[in-house]
């Protein structure tokens, strides 16, 4: 019986012992392209929030000049001292907000037009209302020009929540345009009347302008502010704004009402203009802070939970390091000890000391047949005559 010779065992190739790397790796490249991904637009969002809270800084502080500015422009045109005082504060305190973030804002040259206008202002005499009418105008669209770059530079334009997106409208556009307007159209009307009576129909049609130009984003502001507040997860956001803004929007129709000719005259009356304007202007400055500062807190709300988010995005990716850095220890070590087990058995084959191997039941050739092992087999064509011998 011919007995097989041990088949030697195949060491491994090159490309198996790389397989399970190749793998791990295959496995480790989509991931960090996804972790870095993920922290790439988080930090993107991040960078936009906080540049849009350096917008609100900016916001703030031309809210005060806007309202210095509306305040001042109505007596210069009702022949009331022009209290600089305010006004200069205000100047002062925005040239000082942009002179820190300006340049990141991009607003410094806008800046420096509208406080040289701002300037000018300062040695115009005030026995001219109309000519103060149109200086200070000119100075006031100047500066919702510079509300408008702000709200560009700074990101708020495209912020992607819908509260803050509302609130940043409201505030950086809606409010600041209806301030001037309602202002201009209080002082409007007060032009009109002291005009002579063949320029009364065309001083009406201009209040009659005017005065959409001031109701309308008035109302774009209490629908926006009523869409923050109903699709805001802030319960404070409701709390804080509707009181205020029913408080604006009842000076507002108060202003609508007063700023139509009267029906037996056909003229508006210029002194319930001017306060109904007069009031909507104080409404509009009670509001304008509180939305400013909702709008703030839901920034810093925001960057919080990026700042979470970017802490989970590095542990998550720590542990997923260490999970598929094990399992590659784990695939090292089991191929180094399949390699060592290989190495073994092929020394084992290849060594002269080792005794070759024998079937018990296999004589060699060169054995004679007495030296068998008792009872073995004997051939059967000899076996009868054995027997015949052994009888005789």
């Amino acid at each position: 019986m011919t007995v097989p010779a041990p088949r030697a065992r195949r060491r491994p190739s090159t490309l198996g012992r790389l397989l399970p790397l190749l793998l791990i790796g295959a496995l480790l490249a989509p991931l960090g392209l996804l972790v870095t991904s993920n922290w790439r637009q988080i930090t993107a969002d991040r960078d936009l929030a906080a540049r849009e809270r350096l917008g609100v800084q900016y916001l703030t502080a031309l809210a005060a000049v806007t309202d210095a500015l509306v305040e001042a422009q109505s007596n210069a045109v009702n022949g009331r001292p022009v209290a600089r005082e305010a006004l200069n504060g205000a100047v002062e305190e925005a040239a000082a907000v942009d002179a820190r973030i300006g340049g990141e804002l991009l607003s410094q040259e806008r800046w420096a037009g509208v406080r040289a206008k701002l300037e000018a202002l300062r040695g115009r005499s005030a026995t001219d209302p109309e000519a103060a009418y149109t200086a200070y105008g000119e100075v006031s669209d100047l500066l919702l020009a510079l509300h408008r770059k702000v709200r560009e530079s700074s990101g708020l334009v495209r912020d992607p929540e819908a509260d803050s997106f509302f609130l940043q409208d409201s505030v950086g556009q809606e409010l600041p345009e209806a301030v001037v307007a309602a202002g201009r159209l209080a002082d409007l009307g007060t032009l009109v009347s002291r005009r002579p009576a063949a320029e009364q129909p065309r001083g009406l049609m201009e209040l009659t302008g005017l005065r959409v130009t001031a109701l309308t984003p008035a109302a774009d502001l209490v629908d926006n502010l009523r869409s923050a507040v109903d699709g805001s997860e802030s319960t404070d956001l409701g709390a804080n704004v509707l009181t205020p803004l029913d408080t604006y929007q009842r000076s507002v129709e108060a202003l609508a009402a007063y700023s139509l000719p009267g029906k037996d005259t056909g003229v508006v009356n210029p002194g319930q203009l001017s306060a109904a304007a007069l009031n909507s202007h104080r409404s509009a400055r009670q509001l304008q802070p509180v939305i400013l500062n909702e709008l703030d807190a839901l920034l810093v709300e925001r960057i919080d939970r990026l700042n979470r988010d970017r802490w989970l995005t590095v542990g998550a990716a720590v542990a997923a390091a260490l999970l598929l850095g094990w399992l590659t220890a784990l695939l090292v070590a089991a191929g180094r000890r399949a390699r060592r087990r290989a190495a073994l058995a092929a020394t084992h084959a290849e060594s002269p000391d080792t005794p070759p191997h024998h079937d018990l039941w296999q004589p060699p050739v060169d054995e004679p047949r007495a030296l068998q092992p008792a009872g073995a087999a004997r051939d059967p064509e000899t076996a009868p005559w054995g027997a015949f011998d052994a009888a005789r």
